[in-house]
């Protein structure tokens, strides 16, 4: 039996597949097998989300869209219609309630199930799964991919194991053996920073993570060396998380010009401590913090932050606070593409659910 716990749950992680790009083709079949990203035609537009025959040009989400012009000359860009992929969010999220009320949207298009004691007494996560996948499809047209197995960690991975519209299962069987073929940059928590790190300290794969010590770990990676030595080993004890306490508000805005000065970005100030204190009062969020994020014409970005006692909530106090930050910015000759205010800091403590203590079970 492996290392880690013999308490299991039923985790199931769903995933929609190119989400945005698949509701636009299902509402215009004309997109289909053609290469297609959702995004703003732009020069300072970027890819939201990529379709598999865009992705074979080497087009990602995150990407500029002048970029991914450049890969694939015959790219087509729509325009995303987020009311609708609301929409088709929330006919998913319905599917899901009926298995489980213990649901953790990650996203509109992801979101993990604990299905340890389901709605329908259906013994088997993988049935689970597979009803989800064809109730979706039947509901809207689109395909989705599902991983489950016994934690968080392993449900995520699996759910990417073999996209699009998928469906794996990681057993606690054979947890460790799935483990140690995977990638290193599979692993939650690993970005091409952390990656090139771990490649220096030869470390590949699940193998050879589990190779290094704990001490090891914590020395290069400080509190996510605990969590990477745990990963190695199956051992994920987060549990699905159904109501989370929000942590922060924010609103940015990228320019379609670069502000060259100070008294530019001042200008902008205004807008965009509009749009945020509308969104504190949707949210009714209230927080102690302000941050102030510049990001430069080189794609460099600083933040400068301020913490207060109350809440910074009006108009007035955001416009002063930020407009103080901002005297703190260093241009260096440098234009800025990019401003954003965030209030975090929130008063109200987060919730935490208890971890639940249950029996190992048939998969």
């Amino acid at each position: 039996m492996p290392h880690f716990c013999m308490e299991h749950r039923k985790i199931i992680h769903v995933d929609m597949d190119a989400f945005f790009v698949s509701v636009e083709e299902h509402d215009n079949p004309a997109l289909k097998g053609h290469p297609v990203v959702v995004g703003y035609d732009g020069p300072r537009g970027v890819v939201a989300t990529a379709n598999y025959e865009a992705r074979k040009f080497g087009i990602h989400s995150a990407q500029s869209i002048a970029h991914a012009h450049r890969l694939c000359p015959n790219l087509i860009v729509v325009a995303g219609h987020y009311n609708r992929y609301k929409e088709v969010s929330a006919q998913v999220h319905t599917i899901f309630r009926d298995y489980t009320d213990l649901i953790e949207p990650l996203s509109l298009d992801e979101a993990y199930l604990d299905v340890t004691n389901n709605k329908k007494g259906i013994v088997l996560a993988v049935d689970i799964a597979k009803e989800i996948k064809q109730r979706i499809f039947e509901k809207t047209g689109l395909t989705a991919s599902a991983g489950v197995s016994f934690c968080k960690f392993l449900a995520k991975v699996a759910s990417d194991y073999r996209k699009p519209n998928g469906l794996c299962v990681v057993h606690p069987d054979k947890a460790l053996e799935f483990i140690d073929t995977l990638k290193i940059e599979r692993f939650w928590g690993v970005g091409a920073k952390t990656a090139k790190r771990m490649h220096t300290l030869g470390i590949n794969n699940g193998k050879e993570l589990r190779d290094v010590s704990l001490s090891t770990l914590t020395r290069e990676f400080g509190k996510m060396g605990k969590v990477f030595y745990d990963f190695a080993r199956g051992i994920d004890h987060r549990p699905v998380v159904t109501d989370y306490v929000r942590k922060s508000v924010g609103c940015e805005r990228t320019y379609a010009e670069d502000l060259a000065t100070y008294e530019e970005m001042l200008l902008e100030l205004t807008p965009l401590a509009t749009e945020l204190v509308r969104r504190l009062e949707k949210n009714k969020f209230k927080g102690r913090s302000l941050v102030l994020k510049v990001k430069y014409s080189d794609f460099r970005q600083t933040t400068h932050s301020f913490t207060g006692t109350t809440a910074i909530e009006s108009m007035d106090e955001i416009l002063q606070i930020a407009q103080k930050l901002l005297s703190e910015v260093e241009m260096n000759g440098r234009a800025v593409r990019l401003l954003g205010l965030t209030v975090t800091s929130p008063f109200v403590a987060e919730n935490r659910q208890e971890e639940p203590n249950l029996l190992a079970f048939d998969w």
